[in-house]
């Protein structure tokens, strides 16, 4: 019983993630979608990008999200955006104060999308006029963007693509999910390069999960399709010197599901290199978020079941020893933003504790540190909050 009420769980997950994308760019009233994402420059201003129509808005808080000093519309000629769960727009920081933006552009067919790029060089009060990060332009999946700046200043943008399930259709071959592919700036997002495919055969609608290397590399991690579509993670580091990834398998907790879950990965690497990752798993029928630091091509390290039933969309962050886990709970009274922390990189981990609730849905967490102070950026209603995840 607990297998199938789990199945119908995931099922029902991803049928209403498939809605939500054949309802992308329709429109929806004065409600604004509830996908954002945040980051905190080294001022501690907070940068808040989201979407508004079909414009893409970012927004710049000198005082923790209480209030907004700026709001600058990134695309003032209106397009469809995609703006909800893992498909949402994207913010990322420059060394010299760039601010950079992707997001998910739906086409006319279902589940379509182009993946577009914008930025600014006056500290968000004018951007360029978006582009088209790839080089490929048919009317298929180029979707669920993440963005990423390597420590040379370079420009990251990853993303699911469909060309190669395209071609395998067309030649009767079989092909299961997607691809990931990526493309990068050398020159503060001027220009990209063209495209590679880091791998073949990756889930179709789960995030991908960039992280910066002691070493200033972006590693990404990712879930992939491993066999007859056990749904496990990959690794791989990109590079921006025209080299192919290195491709791993990451996780192998052999979860079986015909259908992707859209629930995607996290990942954090700290000052030593260590990849602390948090992935969502129902293998056996139990819906887990697990932890572990990753080992590529080996069993990841200090497995710790983090939640269970009713946890999803888990984020993780880290500074030096310090390690933030933020996940939804849901409960019978509501959503709680619920918390786990190590002091000891990862060895330990304290017990659950809510920070936050919401009555209603929200935009997943999103984890930020300032200072060595982790807070999570929230939006429960589309209301933003920067919740303190220090115990009063």
């Amino acid at each position: 019983m607990r297998r199938i009420l789990a199945l119908a769980f995931l099922l029902a997950c991803t049928a209403a993630g498939q809605a939500r994308d054949a309802m992308a760019g329709m429109a929806m009233g004065h409600e604004a979608p509830l996908g954002f994402d945040a980051a905190l420059d080294d001022a501690g201003h907070l940068w808040v990008v989201d979407s508004v129509g079909e414009h893409v808005r970012v927004r710049r808080s000198d005082d923790m999200g209480r209030t907004f000093a700026l709001s600058t519309i990134v695309n003032p000629t209106g397009e469809p955006v995609y703006a909800e769960g893992e498909n949402r727009p994207k913010v990322a920081l420059g060394p010299a104060g760039e601010l950079y933006v992707t997001w998910s552009q739906p086409r006319k067919l279902p589940w379509t999308g182009f993946v577009r790029f914008s930025r600014s060089l006056d500290g968000g009060a004018h951007f360029d006029p978006p582009k088209t990060v790839h080089t490929d332009t048919a009317e298929i999946t180029h979707r669920f963007d993440s963005l990423a700046v390597d420590a040379q200043g370079n420009v990251i943008v990853a993303w699911i693509d469909k060309r190669d399930l395209v071609a395998a259709t067309a030649k009767k071959a079989p092909y299961l999910g997607a691809a990931t592919y990526y493309s990068w700036s050398t020159n503060r997002g001027a220009t990209f390069a063209p495209e590679r495919k880091i791998v073949d055969q990756s889930c179709e609608c789960c995030r991908i999960a960039l992280a910066r290397t002691p070493d200033g590399r972006v590693d990404a991690f990712f879930r992939a399709i491993y066999g007859d579509n056990i749904r496990d993670h990959a690794f791989a580091t990109l590079p921006t010197d025209g080299g192919a990834p290195n491709v791993k398998r990451a996780t192998f907790t052999r979860w079986h599901i015909e259908g992707c879950p859209h629930h995607g990965p996290s990942l954090a690497i700290d000052g030593r290199g260590t990849r602390h990752a948090v992935w969502f798993s129902a293998a056996d029928g139990k819906p887990t978020i697990w932890y572990g630091q990753l080992a590529p091509g080996a069993d990841p390290k200090h497995l710790v079941a983090v939640a269970g039933n009713g946890a999803s969309h888990a984020d993780v962050a880290v500074s030096g020893a310090h390690v933030w886990i933020a996940w939804h709970q849901m409960t019978a009274n509501g959503l709680d933003l619920t918390l786990r922390e190590s002091t000891d990189g990862g060895e330990h981990f304290s017990e659950p504790r809510a920070i936050a609730h919401a009555d209603g849905p929200s935009g997943w967490p999103k984890l930020v540190v300032w200072k060595d102070r982790a807070f999570v950026a929230w939006n429960p209603d589309g209301r933003f909050r920067l919740v303190p995840t220090e115990a009063l």
